[in-house]
C-alpha cells in the first residue's frame, strides 16, 4: 500500500529541490563564463598546504623588502669581546606579572682555562625591549632616510651592545640582523636568476620549436652540452673565472648570471615541445594568413596557452636557484665576505668543533629549509591548478 506524503511536506521537498536545481544552474553558469585565471584561482584555493606556503613565501619577501627595518643592529658592526654570545630570549612579563618586554643583561668574565671572555645572563639586570624604536640609520626602500626599527632597546642603551636574539658570530656581529640581510641577498638572487632563465627558456625554446631547422639544432646541442657537464665542476669553473678584486655588487651580478645560464635548459625543452605541437594548429595558420608577425604569433597567440605551466615551472625553479646560491657561497665559490647571504653565514658552521660550542651558528639553515619547502608546496599547488578543466 503506497505511503501518503502530507501535502505541506511534499511542497517543502519540491521547493528545496527547485532551490537546489537553481543553485546548481547558477554554479554551472558561473564556471562556464569564468576565465582560465579564475578557474585556476578557485582550484588553487582548495590546496590548503599551497595556500599556507604562499603566505610563507610572501612573509619571506616582505622580510626582503623591510630587512633594514627588521634588523636592529648594523650587520657589519663587530666587537671581538662580544664573540659567540648565546641567543637571548625575550621575556614579556616581569616578576609582578606586568607586561614588560625585556632581555636579561650579560655579565662577562675571563675564563681562567681558555682566557676567553665568556658571558652569562644576569637576571638582576633587565634591558627593556621597545617596538618601533630608534636605532642605526638607513634608507627605507633605498631613498627614505629613517632610523626606526621593529625592535630596539630603552634606557639609552644601544641594541648592538645589549640585544642578541640569535646570538653573535665569532667576530661579535649580531646574527639576527645579519640573517635579515642574508635573506634579502639570497632570495633576490634566486628571483633575478629565475627571471633571466625564464626569458632565456621561453625565447630560445620558442624559437627552437617554432622555426626548427638549423636554429632547433643549434639550441638543442647547446642544451645537451650544458646538461652533460657535471654541476659542481661547472660551478667551480665559472666561479673561478670571477676576478678576486671584484666588488660585492659585481660578484652578485656574476653569480646571478652563472645560475641563470644553468637553469634555463629544462624550461626551454618543455617550451620547444609545446611549440612543436602548436605550430600546426589552425589558429597559428590563421594568424599567419592575417599578417601577424612571427614575434606576435609566438608571444601573443602561443605562449599564453601554456602560461600557467610556465608559472608553475618558475615557482619550482626558485628553490633550485636559492639552493644553488647557498651551496656556492657555502663552498666558497659564490658570494664572499663582506657580502651577506645564507651560504656566507653557514660558512662559519663548517667547523664541527665550532658547531659543538656554538650551535646557533646553524640557525641560518632553518630559513633555507622553510623557504625551499614552501616554494615546492606552492609549485605543487600551482601545477595542480594549472589545468583547471580536469
Amino acid at each position: 500500500m503506497a505511503q501518503l506524503v502530507p501535502a505541506p511536506q511534499a511542497d517543502n521537498d519540491a521547493a528545496l529541490g527547485a532551490i537546489a536545481a537553481v543553485g546548481t544552474t547558477i554554479a554551472e553558469e558561473r564556471v562556464s563564463v569564468a576565465s582560465q585565471w579564475q578557474l585556476m584561482w578557485w582550484r588553487f584555493r582548495k590546496h590548503k598546504l599551497a595556500m599556507v606556503s604562499a603566505g610563507v613565501v610572501i612573509l619571506f619577501y616582505l622580510a626582503v623588502v623591510f630587512a633594514d627595518f627588521l634588523a636592529y643592529s648594523d650587520p657589519e658592526t663587530s666587537e671581538a669581546q662580544r664573540g659567540l654570545i648565546a641567543p637571548q630570549p625575550i621575556h614579556f612579563v616581569d616578576e609582578e606579572g606586568n607586561f614588560y618586554p625585556h632581555v636579561w643583561g650579560l655579565s662577562g668574565k675571563r675564563d681562567p682555562l681558555t682566557f676567553k671572555r665568556v658571558y652569562a645572563p644576569d637576571p638582576n639586570t633587565k634591558v627593556p625591549v621597545t617596538f618601533f624604536g630608534q636605532g642605526f640609520e638607513y634608507k627605507l626602500f633605498g631613498f627614505i632616510p629613517t632610523n626606526r626599527h621593529l625592535l630596539s632597546v630603552g634606557d639609552g642603551a644601544k641594541a648592538e651592545e645589549s640585544l642578541f636574539l640569535l646570538g653573535t658570530d665569532i667576530q661579535g656581529r649580531d646574527m639576527w640582523s645579519r640573517l635579515m640581510y642574508a635573506t634579502r641577498i639570497s632570495l633576490t638572487i634566486g628571483l633575478v636568476s629565475v627571471v633571466v632563465s625564464l626569458f632565456l627558456g621561453v625565447a630560445l625554446g620558442g624559437l627552437s620549436g617554432f622555426y626548427g631547422g638549423w636554429i632547433d639544432t643549434v639550441v638543442q646541442r647547446v642544451i645537451e652540452i650544458l646538461r652533460s657537464i657535471p654541476t659542481i665542476p661547472l660551478w667551480m669553473g665559472l666561479a673561478a673565472a670571477v676576478p678576486q678584486d671584484w666588488t660585492v655588487l659585481q660578484v652578485y651580478f656574476a653569480i646571478t648570471i652563472i645560475i641563470s645560464l644553468i637553469g634555463w635548459t629544462e624550461l626551454a625543452r618543455v617550451v620547444r615541445g609545446r611549440f612543436l605541437s602548436l605550430r600546426e594548429e589552425d589558429f597559428v595558420m590563421a594568424a599567419e594568413l592575417s599578417g601577424c608577425s612571427r614575434f606576435r604569433i609566438i608571444f601573443v597567440h602561443m605562449v599564453p596557452l601554456f602560461l600557467s605551466h610556465i608559472i608553475a615551472a618558475t615557482t619550482l625553479a626558485l628553490p633550485f636557484m636559492v639552493i644553488s646560491e647557498t651551496s656556492l657561497s657555502f663552498l666558497g665559490l659564490g658570494l664572499r665576505p663582506p657580502a651577506i647571504s645564507w651560504g656566507v653565514l653557514l660558512q662559519q658552521a663548517q667547523n664541527v668543533q665550532t658547531v659543538a660550542i656554538s650551535p646557533w651558528l646553524l640557525l641560518p639553515a632553518i630559513p633555507v629549509i622553510i623557504v625551499i619547502l614552501a616554494f615546492n608546496f606552492l609549485g605543487d599547488g600551482l601545477r595542480d591548478a594549472a589545468d583547471p578543466y580536469n
